[in-house]
């Protein structure tokens, strides 16, 4: 038991060299997600009824495909059609565009709480539709959706993994060369499980906290 925990200590810091990766692939894939998910919830309620129905179907889709296969569809199928990423954009694509299904629903959500008063509000100010779009219901969306967002980031983080998958060096990666030369799985595979779960932990309070520090006045976030 000692020899196996001197082993893990040992070897802790070339699986601590993978978090900014796996961090780095969760930043870059939610804030694709939000930046789709943001356009999605906006179409499905103030577009035209075809419009509607499209990005119905997309959030049907990416909703149902497994990350993995997604993964997979980007990096192995879309070389076949001219187009090469290489394995961190694959992720960062696959793993945002089945995040942005998840979060559309979080902002569309946030958007429909908010009332269609301000809406009227803000164009008996003159203001267009897309003014007050940008810049009286996002903002406040942004700041209702932040709990739900906090979960959708917590997910990806979790679903970062996959990147092993097509060769990238994060945790779960550098892990699996330790165990190929030092056969010790249970081992190493424990400490990674270990930096995932404090890295959500992390992450989690720090969203929790923010999502306090930012409420809208009147709206209720829970805990």
């Amino acid at each position: 038991m000692l020899e196996s925990l001197v082993y893990v200590l040992t070897n802790f810091p070339l699986l601590l060299k993978g978090v900014w990766i796996a961090v780095l692939i969760t930043v870059c894939s939610m804030l694709l997600g939000m930046v789709l998910g943001i356009a999605v919830a906006f179409l499905r309620i103030y577009g035209k009824k075809p419009v509607r129905k499209a990005v119905s179907v997309y959030e049907w889709i990416f909703r149902g495909l497994p990350q993995l296969v997604m993964l997979f569809i980007v990096y192995f199928g879309l070389p076949e059609l001219g187009l090469n990423l290489g394995p961190f954009l694959s992720v960062v694509l696959a793993l945002g565009l089945c995040s942005s299904a998840y979060q559309a629903q979080i902002y569309r959500g946030a958007i429909l709480s908010i009332g269609s008063e301000q809406m009227e509000a803000g164009l008996s100010l003159g203001m267009t539709k897309t003014q007050t779009l940008f810049h009286i219901i996002l903002p406040q969306a942004v700041r209702l959706s932040l709990p739900g967002f906090t979960n959708e980031f917590t997910i990806v983080l979790k679903d970062s993994p996959l990147a092993y998958a097509v060769g990238i060096t994060e945790i779960l990666k550098y892990g699996r060369d330790l165990i190929v030369t030092s056969f010790r799985p249970f081992e190493i595979y424990l400490a990674c499980a270990l930096i995932y779960f404090v890295l959500f932990q992390l992450f989690f309070y720090l969203f929790k906290y923010v999502a306090g520090r930012y409420t809208v006045p009147g709206f209720l976030i829970n805990e």
